[in-house]
């Protein structure tokens, strides 16, 4: 690699890194798969007697975590039995106590939704009249946090990790089965089950504490692990580390055995190990198929091979990109990819686009339904960025095959056939010298005019009769300069070949548009479909019925009497609207700058229902920050909120503002 080229090419991964963490981390807690479409008693409504049990019907079948869903009376305590039961294809019933009072009730739940998906909410409803609650609504959710952060930081290395995994073999199989000798091929290919594997353990770990309550801590709770074994997402994960472990033999196969077969010996084995291939790879994919998006909705039986073949596809085309681009930029100048190669993966990836386009086609038909939901849903939003970088990617490709097109003509019309143009590569660590040898080219031959100064260099010294003494430290020493040498003039040769620089550049450009891909994919994977979302909109009793109004900001002045006692309360709450929210709470003094207060409390409360006040637990997160999540809304409307802000041990004020929300 040039020095030109080499910053360049960091320069350009450090941006790629970039925009997929941002894309990650703009993901968030996941959202909502299954969606609460009704209950009885309904949201905020007020019957006359205590009802015998409380039903919650939702958009799909789901799972309560344990100790859910809880009904909790005025002062916090708990009043169900505990005992769920199906009352229904997706309702479920829990008993209540008997005797219970008037007040107003607080109904919460902690569900996996089919697809895998932690899903949590709350809502209330009041026996009499309403009151007056103590229970708070805000805190740590499932999904959200560090743990829900490292589990998508998780999913998203798996699939890098299956891509390379899957497609670099593939492209050793299918189109250059010499780089099976290629150790920076074996590398990549290598690192690409690593990575899978170490993901997959790291997923199977954080699963159960992703799925409740969200804590760091839980995820050396061996009891939460053996709850992921019993569930759909967790058989998934062990059957990938099962099939990693015949994954690993396969490699092994591939990069050992294969490597030293020739003629008719290799073209059995290459067929017996594209069969292997292919079936692992395919039940690498099963692995996420069976346990989202594809195992639940319309058609799963279609779904989930379709979502096989298109996983399959995305990794013989980005993985064979990922090997080819490796190989171009990091392996030794006396190994290439030969043009051959090149022109055979080309062929394979325009195989690969067809499948993605035919797949990818069902599965938006499947997951969108309906051109509103395509550009007025997140997930619509999304997918339409997945196909502008797909087709981004189909057009640097064209460039890729004509670089590649004008490679094999420069061998066609007469250049050297050397490992650059489709010769036999040499493996890495092994450069020719050839030239060296020969005293040919800018190696240091044997002789000319600087060899008696070579010789003294190496420690060459002669004597009357002309018999020549070698030391051999020395010696060694000279051989790694010639190697060196030769090396460097190869690499220039290399570079100066402006159609495989060209080549470089326009694989290197499809391999960044792909890791972008992926992280797209990533957070789709874990976005509410946009027919799931619309279905559960139009439901009449949905708790998701109200539109969202946007993000609330609301600035409040107060004046607490006393010291430093004035300043403002800003507000942000977000996305402000029925079901889970994001809270912060800004207190800034009269100069604008930040104001350690040393208490603040929150309570939200909508008059026209008589529902509240429901107090919000904020934390301090810095000097005049504080914030909450999972702040749950039972119901649309204008809600008052209450702030109070306590600067001194006897200073204090509560300030109110109004707010439309949901």
């Amino acid at each position: 690699m040039t020095r030109t080229v080499a910053p360049r090419a960091r320069t350009l991964v450090l941006l790629l890194l970039a925009a997929t963490g941002l894309l990650l981390a703009g993901a968030g807690p996941a959202s909502a798969h299954a969606v609460l479409t009704g209950s009885d008693p309904r949201q905020g409504a007020v019957v006359g007697r205590a009802p015998a049990q409380v039903s919650l019907t939702f958009s799909e079948k789901v799972t309560f975590n344990p100790g859910s869903p809880r009904v909790l009376d005025p002062h916090g305590r708990r009043v169900d039995t505990g005992q769920v039961t199906a009352t229904g294809e997706s309702t479920y019933a829990v008993r209540l106590r008997g005797g219970l009072g008037d007040g107003t009730y607080t109904v919460t739940y902690q569900v996996v939704s089919a697809d895998s998906h932690p899903v949590g909410g709350a809502y209330t409803f009041s026996v009499g009249a309403p009151s007056a609650t103590s229970v708070a609504v805000g805190g740590q959710e499932a999904g959200g946090g560090t743990v829900g952060v490292l589990y998508e930081i998780g999913r998203y290395v798996s699939y890098a990790g299956y891509v390379v995994l899957a497609g670099g073999a593939a492209f050793v199989l299918a189109c250059w089965p010499g780089g099976a000798g290629v150790r920076i091929v074996q590398r990549t290919v290598t690192g690409g089950w690593v990575a899978l594997t170490a993901a997959t353990l790291a997923l199977l770990l954080l699963r159960g504490a992703y799925t409740t309550s969200g804590r760091l801590g839980d995820i050396v709770d061996l009891d939460l692990l053996g709850q992921v074994l019993q569930t759909k997402a967790g058989a998934a994960l062990v059957g990938r580390l099962l099939l990693l472990a015949a994954a690993a033999v396969f490699v092994a196969v591939l990069f050992g055995m294969f490597d030293k077969r020739a003629g008719e010996d290799r073209r059995r084995l290459t067929t017996g190990l594209a069969i292997v291939g292919v079936l692992i790879a395919a039940g690498l994919a099963t692995s996420w198929a069976v346990a989202e998006h594809a195992s639940t909705g319309l058609q799963p039986a279609v779904a989930m091979p379709v979502d096989v073949i298109h996983l399959l596809a995305v990794a013989a085309w980005f993985g064979g990109l990922v090997t080819v681009l490796t190989v171009l930029y990091r392996a030794p100048a006396g190994t290439q990819v030969p043009a051959g190669a090149v022109r055979r993966f080309s062929t394979v990836a325009f195989g690969a686009v067809l499948a993605l386009v035919a797949t990818g086609t069902y599965q938006a038909w499947r997951q969108v339904g309906s051109w509103s939901a395509l550009t007025g849903t997140r997930y619509g939003q999304l997918l339409l960025v997945k196909v502008a970088l797909v087709l981004a990617m189909v057009a640097l490709a064209r460039f890729s095959r004509r670089w590649t097109a004008r490679l094999a003509e420069a061998k066609d019309g007469g250049a050297p056939a050397t490992a650059e143009q489709g010769g036999t590569p040499e493996k890495s660590g092994q450069p020719t010298t050839e030239a060296t040898e020969q005293g040919g080219g800018e190696g240091t031959g044997a002789a000319g005019p600087g060899a008696e100064a070579v010789s003294r260099a190496a420690g060459r010294d002669t004597d009357g009769s002309g018999t020549a003494t070698l030391d051999p430290r020395r010696a060694a020493q000279l051989a790694r300069q010639r190697a060196a040498m030769e090396a460097a003039r190869r690499r220039r040769e290399r570079d100066a070949d402006p159609n495989r620089s060209g080549l470089r550049r326009s694989v290197l450009a499809e391999a960044a548009v792909a890791v972008v891909v992926l992280a797209v994919t990533t957070v789709l994977t874990q976005t509410e479909p946009a027919r799931t979302e619309q279905e559960a909109a139009a439901a009449p009793s949905s708790s998701a019925s109200a539109a969202s109004t946007g993000p609330v900001a609301l600035r409040l002045p107060f004046d607490t009497g006393g010291p430093h006692g004035k300043g403002v309360v800003q507000l942000d709450f977000e996305p402000a609207r029925v079901g889970g929210n994001e809270m912060h709470v800004y207190v800034e003094g009269p100069d604008g700058q930040p104001l350690d207060v040393p208490e603040i409390t929150v309570a939200l409360t909508l008059p026209a229902q008589r529902i509240g006040p429901l107090p919000v637990a904020v934390e301090r997160i810095a000097g005049g920050h504080w914030a909450a999540t999972g702040v749950q809304i039972p119901m649309a409307g204008d809600w008052k909120v209450a702030v109070s802000v306590r600067t001194s041990d006897i200073d204090e004020v509560t300030v109110t503002k109004n707010a439309q929300i949901g």
